[in-house]
């Protein structure tokens, strides 16, 4: 009678190498989750602990999230973010270029829905920005925010636009278009972020938005990319204004530049004095601090706009 041990199947040399790696796997991550911070463990199946998985904060680039292009990242808060190179915002400016005429081409009332989903998105992730510290106040005025810029966009051209009286069988007519791609400083603030976005695409621009909030803006970008805004109307840069800026400032692809989340007025001068060689149109930085919860106006939006006056003859 055979042995009945022959039966047994033996373990080849590669299923113990297999299991051998995978002891120290475990015990590999057992030290790590043994030395890390206790704000990085969480609770895993069967009362385990694990690591928590830690984002990195991404740049937003034609609708996609790449890291930057040099490699370069920075801690905000414990967390890492991509620093934003030249590269980038050539890529960003690029992005923003070949999006800008579709956007336009759309209609004012499209734009409109597209705002208002964004506040849809916004609303529903609220609990995201207030993790992050933003007051429930802000957070409220926000939406509220893309709310009344979404209310606009069928609605400025009969206030900003109209028939001109002239002498002659003329129709002489004014009718705003968009300025083209906006390069934007935005403010440290979520809703001082939203207030220099939603007015700059709402009219049809589209932007690339150099922030000090990182977190934030790019939460805010996962916002828009799961709304219906096309890939490349608003782009978000992070890093430090004062190496990125000058490049955006004096990009010849950039139609305007809104200072506004500009605090040091030297960077305000130069970035300035940089825009002027290609004409573009600035909107400065307000004087002293400003108020975003406060009605905004028309300006916000009206300063981003051309006029194009048509004539056409009457009567024939």
């Amino acid at each position: 009678m055979p042995d009945s041990s022959s039966d047994r199947p033996r373990k080849s040399g590669s299923d113990k190498s297999a299991g051998k790696a995978v002891a120290v796997r475990k015990a590999s991550l057992a030290k790590t989750v043994a030395a890390a911070p206790p704000e990085l463990i969480t609770a895993g199946p069967g009362n385990g602990r694990r690591l928590a998985v830690r984002k990195t904060y991404k740049l937003f680039i034609g609708g996609a999230f790449p890291r930057s292009e040099s490699g370069r990242t920075y801690l905000v808060n414990g967390d890492n973010v991509a620093l934003a190179s030249r590269k980038d915002a050539r890529d960003a400016v690029l992005a923003a270029r070949k999006a800008q005429p579709k956007w336009a081409g759309a209609t004012a009332y499209n734009r409109g829905q597209v705002l208002y989903r964004v506040a849809e998105m916004l609303e529903a992730r609220r609990a995201e920005f207030a993790a992050l510290g933003v007051p429930e106040a802000e957070v409220d005025a926000a939406v509220d925010r893309w709310v009344w810029y979404a209310g606009w966009s069928d609605k400025l051209a009969q206030v900003h636009g109209g028939a001109n009286p002239v002498a002659g069988p003329f129709f002489n007519i004014s009718a705003p278009e968009p300025t083209g791609v906006v390069a934007v400083v935005a403010p440290a603030s979520f809703l001082g972020l939203v207030s220099v976005v939603a007015p700059a695409i709402v009219t049809g621009n589209t932007v690339v938005v150099l922030t000090a909030t990182p977190q934030v803006a790019v939460t805010l970008a996962e916002v828009l990319a799961t709304s219906d805004l096309p890939g490349g109307v608003v782009n978000i840069l992070t890093g430090h204004a004062a190496e990125t800026a000058p490049w955006l400032a004096s990009h010849d692809d950039v139609n305007a530049l809104d200072l506004t989340g500009v605090t040091d007025p030297a960077l305000a001068a130069e970035l300035e004095r940089s825009a002027a060689g290609s004409l573009k149109r600035v909107v400065r930085p307000p004087d002293g601090r400003p108020d975003f919860s406060a009605d905004p106006g028309l300006r916000p939006m009206t300063a981003l706009l051309e006029t194009k006056t048509v004539w056409h003859p009457k009567g024939f």
